[in-house]
């Protein structure tokens, strides 16, 4: 027996919504090209699933949607810290 992978699975570029069983707590992602098709799959799945909407994925990021990454700019700081000088006793 083989040992799991580690590697975080790559995602295709596209749409993406997650369907599972009604009450259930594991889902699969289903792909969709244009946002009219993953709206359509969507309605067509509501029926009879619970179904929920990812995002958009461009090189393997979600960059639309409740998954989105967010990139955090780091804002400078105009203050300086001071150094701490000890005093020696003599």
């Amino acid at each position: 027996m083989a040992r799991p992978s580690t590697r975080e699975k790559r995602l295709k570029d596209g749409y993406y919504m997650e369907v599972r069983n009604n009450g259930g707590e594991r889902g699969i992602k289903i792909r969709r090209e244009s946002k009219e098709q993953i709206d359509s799959a969507m309605e067509e799945y509501k029926r009879t699933k619970e179904v929920a909407y990812l995002g958009l994925v461009k090189n393997g990021k979600f960059i639309e949607g409740p998954n989105a990454v967010v990139k955090k700019s780091r804002a400078k700081s105009t203050t300086r810290k001071k150094k701490k000088t000890t005093k020696s006793k003599a």
